[in-house]
């Protein structure tokens, strides 16, 4: 049976690599219901967060794929059980309509929003939670004349994870790269052409 994965990808931050991963989704006909791009807890790594609803061979396949790579250094996944999640809304209303017809006050705080901007013309309300509670706020703007409404993309941390630059060292311990070897040749024809 189909259920909610989140994909958790590990890179470097490299040119055309989220056209490449993409690629991989769209060849497989898998639709991104959400995708993230971030720096992660490790310098120089970024973190891509895909959501997708599909059956969980299917999704271990495409992260030993997306793993081929050069630039991914890992692929995880995750079910909605395994991870913490959120996503962040901003819905805008007419201000007149808000202030006349509903109590704000007693609004934000059922469901956990705040006013980010306030002009005459309209009011942009802020939240974040999951699907199921940003749509919440929809339904009660929307006898209100919602004017606007976006949602981002899905944030996620892996329940059991001890981060991913704890990885890293673990990596570089067991096959620590080559030393770098000095060339003093080159070493000194850059302090010729520094004078």
């Amino acid at each position: 049976m189909k259920q909610e994965f989140t994909i958790t990808v590990y890179t470097e931050n490299q040119v055309g690599l989220l056209n490449r991963i993409a690629i991989m989704f769209s060849r497989r006909k898998i639709n991104i219901e959400s995708l993230n791009v971030s720096p992660s807890e490790a310098e120089g790594i970024h973190r891509f967060t895909i959501v997708i609803n599909e059956f969980e061979d299917v999704v271990r396949k495409l992260c030993r794929q997306i793993e081929k790579q050069v630039e991914v250094l890992k692929a995880y996944y995750n079910t909605n059980e395994e991870i913490v999640w959120q996503e962040l809304a901003l819905y805008k209303v007419p201000t007149d309509q808000i202030a006349e017809k509903v109590k704000v006050e007693r609004l934000l705080r059922k469901y956990g929003a705040r006013a980010v901007v306030i002009r005459k013309d309209y009011t942009v309300f802020e939240t974040t939670g999951q699907r199921e509670e940003t749509e919440a706020l929809i339904n009660a703007l929307a006898p209100y004349g919602l004017i606007e409404f976006v949602r981002s993309a899905r944030v996620a941390i892996i329940k059991s994870s001890n981060g991913f630059h704890e990885k890293l060292k673990e990596f570089e311990e067991r096959e620590p790269g080559e030393e770098v070897i000095e060339n003093e040749f080159l070493d000194k024809q850059q302090e010729v052409f520094s004078m």
